[in-house]
């Protein structure tokens, strides 16, 4: 049994004993009506505290469907757009999709082209330091000589 009815019980048999002591004449009737009162009300009160919380999930499925909600069981599933094609520059370490897309802008095309770079140059076009350019080169050249 759930706690909230155990004091919901309670509540309404001290409110029941409250009717009989009105009923009857007793002494210290009007001690036995207040007391009796307020107890019951204290247990009714408490009992409203002990009462389980409503969980989000199961309002959501009791509510009729709404216009938005029908619209979104309507919609198809999301088409996915093909990934653009990966550049054989981002096989450069320290080289990503956008910094490769930098480099083709310049001219650079394949690792050969980079492996052929100035490292100065390059730099000075990308606005960053040169050292990154050269690790790059270095990297470019390492990668050509496998291949």
């Amino acid at each position: 049994m759930r706690s909230d009815y155990a004091l919901y019980s309670v509540g309404i048999i001290l409110f029941v004993i409250t009717c009989v002591v009105l009923l009857y004449p007793v002494e210290y009737q009007q001690v036995f009506v207040v007391a009796t009162a307020v107890g019951g009300l204290f247990f009714i009160g408490l009992g409203y505290t002990q009462r389980p919380k409503p969980e989000a999930k199961s309002m959501e499925t009791t509510a009729p469907p709404t216009v938005e909600t029908v619209r979104e069981e309507e919609k198809p599933a999301a088409i996915t757009e093909p990934m653009p094609p990966v550049s054989e520059l981002t096989k450069v370490k320290g080289i990503g999709v956008k910094r490769a897309d930098q480099l083709k802008a310049l001219g650079i095309n394949s690792i050969r082209d980079l492996a052929n770079a100035s490292a100065k140059d390059l730099a000075a076009k990308l606005e960053i330091s040169p050292k990154i350019t050269t690790r790059w080169i270095e990297n470019a050249k390492a990668l050509t000589e496998k291949s």
